[in-house]
């Protein structure tokens, strides 16, 4: 019987995943909170009344934010993937195995995902999260051709004309987003929260099968073997990313006219899908930084939302990277006090500032908000606590192995 490995220690992670994660949790938080805000009228989810400066601000979120961090988390959660998988088969694991374990994973970021939307955002992604790994252990065993094709099929798809696109909305927030009661809260979310997971993972499939092609190769904890394919993909993924988001972002800044409904259904995936390579691009940006930081050095780690990727071990004396790194590591728990943040400060029946802040006072309070996380982390790092959340998910995951290991042991003292 094959026992299975368990998670990575802090200490054998690799610092380019988390430093990435721990950063761009800062642009999670400056692409959720404009959404709650309230107007007299909207693009592309930021209120068109503002200030010249708070159209500056749009124009910078919606260049360089919205629609370029959720890629990067998804390439990240696909080659955390890999490396489990790489992890378990060294440690003799089979396939089924590890596809429950898998299984397992993903059965509680559902929940959890559930749990986090009734309760606090009902943009939460956990749960598309966990239908994403639920439907991407089948593709563990495809060639690294295979994943590339899928992964580009589904990337032609996401840039097709369409409605269905929060680039270019003029929607205002929701009683979903906005619930004006605790108890009716429930109602309002219950029928969303299905359509946004159910479906949510479909945009996080390609960055995911592109993680899982990296994490077979370790492209993120060995930058110093991959230096030409990190420098190309990070000058081309942000350009790219940049140059589509253009159309949106100089609207969002006043700069152009407001597209047309027509236009926006060509643009808003135009936007979208120039994203997916802002994910690319910022994953090789980090795994550079973290080569020049960690002076090229190669060590293993993993990486996803849930808190699965490395950092070597603190960055160095840099206190800085140590504490956004610390952030990386967990990802989970800090993302979800994010959402703490946001449902005390927005909620109708708790404080009620959606028509009080406005685009740049949000992203100071984004800004804050990832501030008192990177301090939270810090100081869970400094007492050798992952995280409540990540401790949880690791526990769920792997409790199996942890009483298979213990049968082992007491087998072999019987004997």
């Amino acid at each position: 019987m094959s026992i299975r490995s368990g998670p990575t220690g802090l200490a054998d992670r690799a610092l380019g995943p988390d430093l990435a994660r721990g950063f761009m949790l800062l642009f999670i938080a400056l692409a959720n909170s404009h959404y709650f805000l309230v107007g007299s009228g909207y693009f592309s989810g930021f209120p068109i009344d503002g200030s010249v400066v708070d159209r500056a601000v749009g124009f910078l979120i919606a260049t360089f934010v919205d629609g370029r961090a959720f890629p990067l988390f998804g390439l990240l959660f696909g080659y955390g993937v890999a490396q489990i998988v790489r992890r378990q088969r060294e440690a003799g694991s089979g396939w089924w195995s590890i596809r429950f374990l898998l299984w397992r994973r993903s059965l509680v970021l559902i929940v959890l995902g559930f749990a986090h939307a009734m309760l606090l955002y009902i943009g939460d992604i956990l749960a598309a999260y966990g239908v994403l790994l639920f439907v991407g252990v089948w593709a563990l065993s495809w060639t690294d051709r295979w994943l590339f094709i899928v992964a580009a099929l589904v990337l032609v798809l996401i840039a097709q004309p369409s409605g269905d696109t929060l680039a270019g909305s003029d929607d205002a927030p929701d009683a979903a987003m906005l619930p004006p009661a605790f108890l009716g809260q429930f109602e309002d979310r219950i029928a969303v929260q299905p359509y946004i997971a159910g479906l949510g993972w479909i945009g996080f499939l390609t960055p995911f099968l592109i993680g899982l092609w990296a994490g077979r190769r370790r492209i993120l904890e060995r930058p110093a073997e991959h230096l030409p394919l990190l420098r190309a993909t990070a000058v081309l993924g942000i350009a790219i990313a940049v140059v589509g988001a253009l159309p949106i972002s100089l609207a969002v800044g006043g700069f152009i006219p407001r597209p047309t409904a027509d236009e926006v259904m060509d643009l808003g995936p135009l936007h979208d899908a120039a994203g997916v390579f802002g994910g690319f691009g910022y994953a090789a940006l980090f795994a550079l930084i973290a080569h020049r930081i960690s002076g090229r050095r190669s060590i293993s780690g993993q990486g996803g939302i849930d808190g699965q990727g490395g950092i070597d071990g603190q960055g160095g004396d840099r206190p800085m990277v140590r504490a956004i790194a610390a952030v990386g590591q967990r990802s989970l728990t800090c993302y979800l006090a994010q959402s703490v943040v946001w449902a005390v400060v927005f909620t109708p029946y708790l404080l009620d500032l959606s028509d009080t802040l406005t685009t740049t006072t949000t992203a100071l309070l984004a800004l804050a908000t990832w501030l008192a996380t990177v301090w939270l982390a810090e100081r869970m790092r400094r007492v050798d606590h992952r995280g409540p959340f990540e401790v949880l998910i690791r526990w769920f995951s792997y409790q199996p192995s942890r009483t298979a290991a213990t049968r082992s042991r007491n087998s072999g003292s019987r004997a």
